[in-house]
């Protein structure tokens, strides 16, 4: 099997409770610690096995750490891992996992090694929102409910709201708007994609 780390828990003697989104589920197992095991961490793509134990959960077994292009670009690194250890939170209650999880985070490894990696996630992003029918196209404020139809702000989740209402950061309309659409973030410069990636570490 393949999956994604998305979370650790120590428990005792160094052992590890390791969560893992796989095509179609996430896993949770038991990883006894010894010197002859891999190292392993959040954002770390393997390949395992589980074996059955007695215990509630399934002992993680066999495991090989897949590499990625850019695995020692610090930058890209530490970004994917605060990006990828939201989707715990975001997941964890359910119980059958929709495969898109699994392949927007092998098309967003692709994709961050060509390009910005704040861009990049906050496109892969987006599209997340899309999936899950969260992505505001209509650009009603969430707080007032009524039209936004020249300067926008965003909140969590890239709720559309107008600037007056939050006292928060300014976009032109259009810059947004076409992001929404296009899930292209080509005409928003980069402090402008920073904050919407301070946005993201809020919560997916």
């Amino acid at each position: 099997m393949q999956g994604y780390i998305i979370d650790i828990k120590p428990v005792k003697d160094d052992d590890l409770i390791v969560t893992i989104l796989s095509e179609n589920e996430l896993i949770t197992a038991y990883r006894f610690y010894g010197a002859r095991h891999s190292n392993i961490n959040i954002g770390y793509k393997i390949d395992f096995e589980l074996e059955s134990t007695r215990a509630n959960i399934p002992r993680l077994k066999d495991v090989i750490q897949l590499g990625f292009p850019w695995i020692l670009d610090n930058e890209k690194m530490y970004c994917w891992q605060r990006y990828i250890k939201l989707f715990y939170p975001h997941l964890k209650e359910i119980e059958e996992l929709d495969p898109f999880y699994f392949y927007s985070l092998e098309n967003l490894i692709h994709i961050m090694t060509k390009q910005n990696v704040l861009r990049a996630i906050c496109e892969s992003y987006i599209t997340l929102l899309e999936h899950e029918g969260r992505l505001h196209t209509d650009f009603e404020c969430l707080l007032c409910e009524i039209p936004i139809n020249d300067n926008v702000s965003l909140v969590r989740g890239f709720l559309p709201v107008h600037a007056q209402c939050t006292h928060s950061r300014v976009f032109e309309f259009k810059k947004i708007k076409d992001f929404f659409e296009k899930k292209k973030m080509i005409d928003l410069d980069d402090s402008e994609v920073e904050y919407l990636w301070n946005i993201i570490l809020q919560g997916l």
